[in-house]
């Protein structure tokens, strides 16, 4: 951990990124995920009551409560299955959660991610998983990650306007480079940054990752051996760090996601996106295409196909868990008919579910789509995604009056938000 701390603004961040709940709708929020963690557990409706009295109780006089740690894994689940962003959500019933709402010191909270994050790779097979630090609450604010990622590599603007390393982290290098992390005297492509971290006052701190979790993998490509001189690496596990579950009206802004990557993300995305590392054209080159010839020679598609193929090559040879965009696709097709045959709507959102590499020969790509927006569920900020998460009610069977009031009711908080909005920009 490093010496140096940086408070840059007076108000709180974190806070302003949170979805901004009346008490009724907190209540309301509270009291529908009961009910249906009532009804998918086998919970008793006497129970459930007994239960909705509380929480309606502890909201009143304290403005929030407390999950059980049953509430809490359900709820972790289900906001993974209602998060229409994420292709493969098969598997969300394994979804292994950590309780560690009862720790609220920084480092404490960097430990047991650091931890978390070592049992996941020492297991073998990747297994994805959630570790859920204290909620927010009006008194009082959790640690919280900074980076996107718990892994990231820096990228360094040139005083000609070049950029060394990805082009999404420049931002973060020079926020780490403030907080005392010495860059390497020959910047490279793929120097991996200190995880940043915010306290619960707004003070950051920067804390090195060991050498024992930074688990790279080398790209190279068995047919193309120029691919190898390119020195292009990944890391193995993706942990996303910059989400805030959302269960029943209370908001986790510290829960680190790991899972496993989709070859296409790290191939297809990171790889050539303009605003990350834009080497299409010196990947095309390192396997003999030509990017001069016209388009009809379609270089660019067998750059990405061979590209895709090194990554999935080079991750199974470093024994680290990666799926291909043909066999998730399959898996979401399987997830949306387990849905439907559960009775619910799957909610997807389709520039996310369906690759970027060879959609149309994914079913994906012909499976109609809706982002049901549900809670519970994850959201990066209520400006981007967070306001318009609600309760799900196409499942519930409501009487004609029932649905008249709760899209009245839905049309003024709409209205409200957008209200909101507009005077915080003027």
């Amino acid at each position: 951990m490093t010496n140096e701390a940086d408070r840059f603004v007076q108000s709180d961040p974190v806070r302003r990124r949170l979805r901004r709940l009346t008490r009724s709708e907190r209540i309301e929020e509270a009291v529908a995920f009961i009910r249906q963690f009532a009804s998918e557990t086998g919970q008793s409706s006497a129970d459930a009551d007994l239960r909705i009295r509380d929480i309606r109780r502890s909201i009143r006089q304290k403005g929030t409560y407390w999950h059980s740690p049953d509430e809490l894994v359900f709820g972790a689940r289900v906001a993974w299955r209602n998060h229409a962003r994420c292709v493969g959500r098969l598997t969300w019933k394994s979804l292994q959660v950590n309780d560690c709402r009862t720790i609220t010191d920084c480092d404490e909270v960097v430990d047991r991610t650091l931890m978390t994050l070592r049992q996941s790779l020492s297991g073998g097979e990747l297994r994805s998983a959630i570790t859920i630090f204290a909620p927010a609450t009006v008194a009082s604010m959790p640690p919280t990650f900074e980076s996107a990622q718990i892994f990231r590599y820096a990228g360094y603007m040139l005083n000609d306007g070049a950029v060394i390393g990805d082009r999404a982290n420049i931002e973060l290098t020079q926020i780490a480079q403030r907080l005392g992390w010495i860059a390497p005297a020959q910047p490279t492509n793929f120097d991996l940054l200190p995880l940043i971290m915010r306290t619960a006052d707004g003070v950051r701190h920067a804390y090195n990752i060991p050498s024992d979790l930074r688990h790279e993998v080398p790209i190279h490509h068995n047919s193309f051996p120029g691919l190898s001189d390119l020195g292009l690496r990944w890391y193995g596990v993706p942990v996303v760090t910059n989400m805030v579950l959302t269960i029943g009206g209370i908001d986790y802004p510290c829960a680190p996601f790991s899972g496993h990557y989709v070859a296409t993300e790290i191939a297809s995305r990171n790889f050539i996106d303009p605003t990350r590392y834009d080497l299409l054209d010196t990947i095309a080159r390192a396997f003999g295409f030509s990017p001069d010839k016209q388009e009809r020679s379609l270089w660019k598609d067998h750059t990405l196909t061979e590209l895709n193929q090194a990554v999935l090559d080079s991750f199974r040879q470093a024994r680290i868990t990666i799926a291909d965009h043909h066999s998730v696709s399959d898996q979401y097709v399987t997830f949306a008919q387990l849905e439907h045959r559960a009775g619910r709507t799957p909610s997807g959102e389709w520039p996310w579910i369906v690759p970027p590499q060879a959609a149309a020969a994914c079913p994906t790509f012909h499976l109609p789509m809706a982002n049901i927006q549900a809670v519970p569920n994850f959201y990066v900020s209520r400006h981007i995604d967070g306001a318009s998460l609600a309760i799900d009610r196409t499942s519930l069977r409501d009487g004609k009056w029932r649905t008249r009031y709760e899209r009245l009711k839905r049309r003024w908080r709409n209205w409200r938000k957008r209200r909101d909005y507009i005077w915080q920009r003027a």
